[in-house]
């Protein structure tokens, strides 16, 4: 049945050591919380740029959020994901309790193999995605971007699974680039070359074991590793130490949500709001609504949200579409009003940048169906641009394009190169 682990009851003021004490009470003085990593960040740090991630300290850039992108771009970025929500989710009824509860076939997902998904309430509205890990038969890792154990336990009830938030537990790393491979490579990880895109395997770390799956949020060659916390700093150091001769950097969210944005990945509660955080019933939004209905396999058994899923659209009830967008211009389209016919409001840019890679002023946009649905033309977006000390109202054409905006032949190849 399912399973929460339960820590010990804390002991009382008066048992507690002096020192407990005072601790306890100094609580006020940590405002966000380290990662395992935090040490190793926080003497790289010149910016003092932070921000908080699920009640981390967390940096925005550590050096130069435009060179933090270019060492993405150009050889090996390393960036903590430790404050990304972790479940480790097991037993006999694991597959079978992931299948029920996400729009993906977990049946498909072999041992060493990830994949992305997303999970919906009953309603059929999103209440995140993220990645699954599947780390054998019965034993599952589940990322997401926000917290879910009591809904998670609620709905394991009659499965015999055991769920369990690991966050603290397990520390990760992104290390993206062009020459990430070689930094593994010559880091001493043998048979790294061997994972293919969305593989993962297990390699020996400081006396334990690391696990290093070829996956990122980067569109560009790279992999994440997931440690136990206590060997954090040790592979942290493994890895830098490395990667000196190849160019390693280690980076913060900026550069990191710049190269998502190229490669046309979502943020939850960015590029849609989740389930749970939506205060306003036309802020739900369906996966088909964000881009995410290649998920949905009306095939496998039943699902939370699939009769909701299927009556919208058979009753061609979805409302929204979450598109690419390519503006006029070199001016980043940031929060972007889009018009039809430069009066009709019918969208928001959630996210947009001018793209090095594809020397393209680009962006992510929810729209009203059918304006970037089947309505594709005549489209536009109002850009407030700074111009000495005053703002100047600009419409700049737009037009719906494809993502990824970039797509790097590297993310994919087998064996991966060794720039």
């Amino acid at each position: 049945m399912a399973q929460a682990t339960r820590k010990k009851p804390a002991v009382t003021e008066i048992d507690a050591p002096a020192d407990a004490r005072t601790a306890a009470q100094s609580h006020f003085r940590t405002l966000r919380l380290g990662t395992p990593f935090q040490p190793r960040i926080d003497a790289l740090a010149r910016t003092n740029d932070w921000y908080n991630w699920a009640g981390y300290r967390a940096p925005h850039s550590l050096w130069d959020e435009e060179l933090e992108y270019f060492a993405i771009r150009s050889q090996t970025a390393l960036f903590d994901i430790s404050p990304m929500t972790k479940y480790r989710i097991e037993g006999p009824d694991a597959e079978a309790f992931l299948d029920r509860i996400t729009l993906r076939d977990v049946s498909k997902l072999k041992p060493g193999r990830v994949h992305y998904t997303a999970w919906c309430d009953d309603d059929g509205f999103v209440l995140d995605d993220g990645t699954l890990f599947r780390l054998s038969s019965t034993r599952f890792r589940l990322c997401s971007q926000e917290r879910h154990l009591p809904w998670l336990l609620d709905s394991a009830i009659g499965f015999d699974v055991s769920v369990e938030e690991e966050t603290e537990a397990v520390a990760g790393l992104a290390l993206q680039g062009p020459t990430s491979f070689a930094v593994l490579r010559d880091a001493g990880f043998a048979g790294v070359e061997r994972l293919k895109i969305f593989d993962l395997a297990e390699f020996p770390q400081d006396g334990g074991m690391v696990t290093i799956s070829r996956t990122g949020f980067t569109g560009d060659l790279g992999y994440e590793m997931f440690v136990p916390a206590e060997k954090a700093l040790s592979l942290w150091d493994r890895l830098m130490t490395a990667g000196e001769t190849r160019g390693i950097r280690a980076i913060g969210y900026t550069a990191l949500n710049r190269a998502r944005l190229e490669a046309g990945l979502i943020v939850a509660n960015v590029d849609f709001t989740t389930a749970e955080h939506a205060i306003r019933a036309d802020r739900l939004r369906m996966p088909d609504e964000i881009g995410l209905g290649f998920m949905i396999d009306l095939e496998k058994g039943n699902f939370n949200g699939r009769r909701a899923i299927l009556e919208a659209r058979t009753k061609r009830k979805l409302r929204h579409v979450l598109i690419g967008l390519e503006i006029e211009g070199n001016i980043p389209a940031e929060q972007a009003i889009v018009y039809y016919k430069k009066s009709q409001e019918v969208g928001l840019v959630s996210a947009a940048m001018w793209s090095p890679m594809a020397k393209r002023n680009v962006a992510i946009a929810s729209l009203k169906r059918p304006f970037g649905d089947t309505m594709v033309e005549d489209l536009w977006v109002e850009i407030y641009a700074m111009r000495e000390l005053q703002y100047q109202r600009l419409m700049k054409r737009a037009k719906v394009v494809p993502r990824p905006f970039i797509k790097l032949d590297r993310r994919t190849a087998n064996p991966p190169a060794d720039f």
